[in-house]
């Protein structure tokens, strides 16, 4: 298919893709490292497999998706034009009669492709991928994903039954050392030691274990002076387990609605006013950070092409800031109007005029403006604060270089 494709456009497509797979990965990366962490530690506290991690992680991978595509998208582009700039090929692209509008060609058709991908993102996959990263931390807290007995402290089981283990060995199939206090309805408390014991799966009732005991000793409170002792070989303990809650069904959070539900929810009469809002804003909320991603080419361009004779890589974080800073805004205008406080119009649509209209104008002083730069003022500042710290430094490197020689005279 890319052979039917002008040269140009091939060109700008290689030029594109690797630096937009490049900060993909590296934003997808760091998110998921520093959510990593933070579940290991999670999981230790409440005990549960490790595999928890890596399926947790997997239902949070649309989420970081969904805001590294546009990151992605916006570097990718900007740095693609910047390395025409700074070789001159884009001065020679133009002079033959190529101008921004149809260099942006290609990478438009990128944008719309990602713009397909982010919308199933945000709308259909994200929000049930939430629901199920909730499910298993509600199952992990409640100790459906197996949660295991601390070794070495007190564990309570249904307030009738305290257990206490002093070593896990074999993945926790061999337990050492273990004490058990037990009472039943009658108000009799059993205080059972053993040597060694095992979990065991019973095949007729789900809801209780067998705790196998091996070489220990039953103390049986009688109520009377002199309480029963009773030593055994083998005894099995059995244990009811805590009875686990159904989770709740999707939808109790409005980022857990996919674009009917939300549709239908927002704009019925028939749900509370609250809940109106907080779908709307949701729904608003999304379609902007859609929407957004058709301005994004513009900025990159805009961004990407540094002063004559310069290779100031200012764009690029000035890109990362805005992009950044405009999202942190669209999350604070989604609160807002859940809340009923302002209108989602108003609260998500008006800044992104305001953030078009500026991409818009920087482009516009960059494909038309002969000489124009989008952020011509914060070169120069720059500039002169780059020359100032260059000569302070050059100022100070002599006096350094004295002292050392004049250090082993003294």
């Amino acid at each position: 298919m890319l052979k039917f494709l002008p040269s140009i456009d091939r060109y700008i497509l290689r030029l594109v893709v690797f630096p937009m797979l490049g900060v993909f990965a590296l934003a997808a990366s760091l998110l998921t490292l520093e959510k990593l962490s933070r579940l290991l530690d999670f999981v230790a506290v409440e005990g549960g497999p490790v595999s928890v991690v890596f399926k947790m992680l997997g239902a949070l991978i649309p989420e970081y998706a969904s805001l590294a595509i546009p990151l992605g998208l916006l570097l990718g582009i900007l740095l693609a034009f910047r390395k025409l700039a700074t070789t001159s090929e884009l001065d020679v692209l133009r002079a033959v009669g190529l101008g921004y509008t149809r260099l942006l060609r290609m990478p438009y058709l990128i944008t719309l492709v990602l713009i397909g991908v982010n919308v199933a993102l945000v709308f259909y996959v994200q929000p049930i991928s939430r629901y199920y990263y909730e499910q298993m931390e509600y199952e992990l807290r409640s100790g459906a994903l197996g949660a295991s007995i601390k070794v070495g402290e007190f564990t309570t089981l249904k307030d009738r039954m305290a257990l206490r283990i002093e070593e896990s060995e074999d993945e926790g199939r061999r337990l050492k050392g273990i004490f058990a206090r037990v009472s039943n309805s009658q108000g009799q408390v059993l205080s059972i030691s053993a040597r060694e014991g095992a979990f065991m799966a019973t095949s007729d009732s789900p809801d209780t274990i067998i705790l196998r005991l091996t070489d220990g000793t039953i103390v049986q409170d009688t109520g009377n002076n002199t309480p029963r002792v009773l030593s055994f070989t083998r005894h099995d303990l059995p244990i009811d387990l805590p009875r686990i809650e159904e989770f709740r069904e999707r939808g109790d959070a409005e980022r857990e609605y996919i674009l009917p539900e939300l549709l239908r929810i927002g704009w019925s009469d028939t749900q509370p006013e609250t809940k109106r809002d907080a779908s709307q804003a949701s729904f608003n909320f999304r379609l902007v950070e859609v929407v957004m991603m058709l301005l994004l080419p513009l900025l990159a361009v805009a961004l990407a092409i540094p002063p004559k004779r310069s290779t100031s890589a200012l764009g690029v974080f000035v890109s990362i800031i805005m992009v950044v800073s405009y999202h942190k805004v669209n999350q604070y205008g989604e609160d807002i109007a859940s809340l009923g406080r302002v209108d989602p119009i108003v609260a998500l649509w008006g800044p992104f005029v305001i953030f078009a209209a500026l991409i818009v104008w920087m482009y516009y002083r960059v494909a038309y403006v002969p000489g124009g730069q989008a952020i011509g003022a914060l070169e120069t500042l720059a500039s002169k604060l780059g020359k100032r710290l260059r000569k302070l430094f050059k100022r100070r490197q002599p006096r350094h270089a004295a002292l050392l020689e004049a250090s082993p005279a003294e």
